[in-house]
């Protein structure tokens, strides 16, 4: 037995606990019309947007806005085409705008507005540095390869540029790239490029790649360009490390070389200048003593023509103590006689000296010690020859 159908007690079976169709009492009553509801549902949508009823009098078998509802839904659609057309661009990007296909603007930073579904946009970030590494096998000029390794870093100075001229700026770059480099290394020499013109391949290919994306017009500017290896293929890597080491043992012993010559010729300069000194130095003497003895002479000379005998005698001992002072021992012939006399002249002078060290503590032979000797040895030679005399006699 269905629920909604009378039972054996003559009650209504309606979970909804409402009246029949016709407003009833408490009679049998099933559940409410579908399609009525959707009617009702209908009434209160005219109701609310404008609508009425048929002309029939009969309610409307479908939606009806009218002309309010129909202004209304056109501002929401208006409200939300509008509403998608905001947007924020960053301090770093630049928005290039295109309107229907054709360049419009570029946009800077900040909330911005361009309508939807007319305009295309397309953010650029030019303040980020980007990096492109490239490698590659190359010939010089003197028909060896060598394998080069950079990384180049640029920047979007001109979105317009970038985003409209070429189709691929990145790829752009990479073919000016590798065009730059083989023009750099192909007129330079394996020796060069592996050693000192390395710092200086760097700047070269930078300004070779500047100046094509300048004609390509892509709007990037090249920043820098590192090298990062420049060897020979790994075929022939260990051969040229020998190269490379006895190039490097070379210029280790020039260097050597430099230092030993730097510390020698200043050295021998120095000695060359002293020896001039020297000489300069000997030959102010002996002008100098010339020139003295020369002076000496002269007063000599006036004293000599006043004096003769005096100055002679004088002359005389003088050479004798000059003689006496630098010999020890002196053996004199005695006139008239074989007897040949002995002077001890050292051990006279050992004990005068000896004299003189205990008052004087020095051991240098004064110009006193040697007149007291000479003027002993001249008494002793006078007395001596006095003596032969008188025994002659």
């Amino acid at each position: 037995m269905a629920w909604n159908e009378p039972g054996g007690n003559g009650k209504n079976q309606d979970p909804w606990g409402g009246g029949g169709r016709s407003g009833g009492g408490g009679g049998d009553q099933g559940p409410p019309d579908l399609d009525e509801a959707l009617k009702k549902l209908q009434e209160k949508m005219n109701g609310i947007f404008g609508g009425g009823k048929r002309r029939g009098g009969g309610s409307s078998g479908g939606p009806n806005l009218g002309r309010g509802g129909i202004l209304l839904l056109l501002v929401a659609l208006v409200a939300v085409w509008g509403f998608m057309g905001v947007y924020t661009v960053n301090e770093q990007e630049r928005v290039v705008v295109l309107r229907l296909g054709k360049y419009h603007d570029t946009v800077m930073p900040g909330l911005r507005w361009n309508p939807p579904l007319l305009d295309s946009r397309y953010p650029v970030n030019v303040t980020q540095v980007r990096s492109k590494d490239h490698r590659a096998l190359m010939l010089t000029e003197d028909e060896n390869i060598v394998e080069v390794g950079l990384k180049v870093q640029y920047q979007v100075t001109e979105p317009k540029a970038f985003v409209l001229n070429v189709r691929d700026p990145e790829v752009s770059l990479a073919h000016a790239t590798e065009s730059a480099l083989r023009h750099v290394v192909g007129t330079s020499e394996m020796h060069y490029i592996l050693t000192e013109g390395r710092a200086l391949l760097g700047t070269e290919v930078q300004e070779r790649i500047q100046d094509y994306m300048t004609d390509y017009g892509t709007g990037l500017r090249i920043s820098k360009v590192n090298i990062e290896t420049t060897q020979a293929p790994s075929q022939v890597q260990a051969a040229f490390d020998d190269v490379i080491k006895a190039r490097e043992d070379e210029q280790r012993v020039k260097n050597q070389a430099e230092a030993y010559a730097n510390g020698i010729v200043p050295e021998a300069r120095g000695e060359a200048q002293r020896l001039l000194e020297e000489a300069n130095a000997y030959r102010e003497e002996v002008i100098a003593k010339a020139e003295g003895e020369t002076s000496r002479f002269k007063a000599l000379l006036a004293e000599y023509r006043q004096a003769p005998g005096v100055t002679r005698e004088r002359m005389y001992l003088d050479a004798v103590e000059s003689v006496l002072s630098s010999s020890t021992k002196v053996l004199m012939d005695v006139e008239g006689g074989n007897n040949i006399m002995y002077l001890p002249l050292d051990k006279i002078v050992d004990r005068t000296t000896a004299t003189q060290n205990i008052t004087s503590g020095t051991q240098r032979l004064d110009e006193t010690s040697v007149d007291e000797v000479a003027n002993e040895v001249i008494e002793r030679l006078r007395r001596r020859q006095a003596s032969t005399r008188r025994e002659g006699r």
